[in-house]
């Protein structure tokens, strides 16, 4: 069972870029606390988050696509019914 993502047991869950955009969006938050700190390890760190957000960006866009593309050939997502797989 998955604790944040809609499935037929959690029909109230969250669709997985939405998930991932909030997650970007803390991390946003989160880098522009040390975005003036110079110190090596803040850096660093800034560094890994950057390329953190760009992955997540792209994650998005991949799971976005995902979701269109079962709306387009499947229709909208129903209350927990799965649209492709084991059932």
């Amino acid at each position: 069972m998955t604790h944040f993502l809609a499935t037929e047991d959690k029909p109230d869950g969250y669709k997985l870029e939405d998930i991932l955009a909030l997650t970007r969006g803390d991390l946003i938050k989160r880098a522009t606390k040390i975005v003036d700190d110079y110190r090596p390890e803040a850096r660093h760190v800034l560094n890994n988050n950057i390329r953190i957000l760009s992955l997540l960006t792209e994650a998005i866009d991949l799971a976005t696509d995902s979701t269109k593309t079962l709306e387009r050939s499947l229709g909208p997502s129903t209350a927990g019914r799965p649209r492709i797989g084991q059932r």
